[in-house]
């Protein structure tokens, strides 16, 4: 099982979750990760699987993609629209 001690955020992204209106699923999300809930949040890892990049669901529409350092905390990179994925 994967062990999250943290999760940092790129400095946009924060900005970009206000303007969105989401921060508030983001950060409900973000509680389910840490607390082991994966599949409140369709927790997966995305192809090609050897760039270890995940994906959790933040709401119907939006996505965060993350990759995980060697001291178990997650980065977010990115927050995208997924109903093309």
């Amino acid at each position: 099982m994967i062990n999250i001690n943290k999760i940092y955020e790129k400095p946009w992204i924060l900005d970009f979750l206000e303007k969105k209106n989401i921060k508030e699923q983001y950060i409900k999300s973000a509680k389910f990760l840490v607390n082991w809930y994966f599949w409140k949040t369709d927790f997966k890892i995305r192809q090609p699987k050897k760039n270890r990049v995940w994906s959790f669901r933040i709401n119907k529409q939006y996505r965060a993609f993350w990759i995980m350092d060697k001291n178990n905390n997650l980065l977010i990179f990115e927050i995208n629209s997924h109903q093309n994925f």
